[in-house]
């Protein structure tokens, strides 16, 4: 018997950044007895990532590390430019356009786009024919008009 396909769900950011909304999603994944793993293209903003998953709220934090650092495998949280899945993480977390690699192994692929850059867009539609294409089961998430996320597809 074969693993179910990984499910991709599409996160179109309209009113809020992502430092605002990443913090919520991985607390979410992280509540399901998941392990997340952040992936980007720029090491800078994955080190900016960092520090904000530190000081996001006064009263809490999320434990996290990033890849380049000592015992990354046992993060719950790991933030990574590079192909792999070093944590075993459930829920891949793509944002600023970083490419999937290899989904065995993952349940969860999240691509994170800001619907306000038409690059970050056309990039998102693509990727969304490609992963249906392939099988998995898609689906997108709006942000709604009060707080909170409506799935549209």
């Amino acid at each position: 018997m074969s693993a179910a396909p990984c499910e991709v769900w599409f996160y179109h950011l309209e009113r809020s950044s992502l430092e605002q909304v990443l913090p919520e999603l991985l607390e979410k994944t992280l509540g399901r007895g998941w392990k997340a793993l952040v992936r980007g293209g720029d090491p800078r903003r994955l080190e900016a990532l960092d520090q904000h998953l530190w000081t996001y709220r006064e009263d809490s934090f999320l434990p996290h590390g990033l890849a380049n650092e000592p015992m990354a495998e046992r993060q719950p949280v790991l933030l990574s430019a590079e192909d792999g899945n070093p944590n075993a993480g459930d829920a891949l977390f793509l944002i600023d356009g970083a490419e999937p690699g290899d989904l065995s192994g993952v349940s969860r692929c999240i691509l994170l786009f800001d619907g306000r850059d038409e690059q970050a867009l056309s990039l998102a539609r693509g990727r969304w024919s490609v992963f249906k294409k392939a099988g998995h089961p898609v689906s997108y998430w709006r942000q709604g008009a009060e707080r909170g996320w409506e799935k549209q597809a």
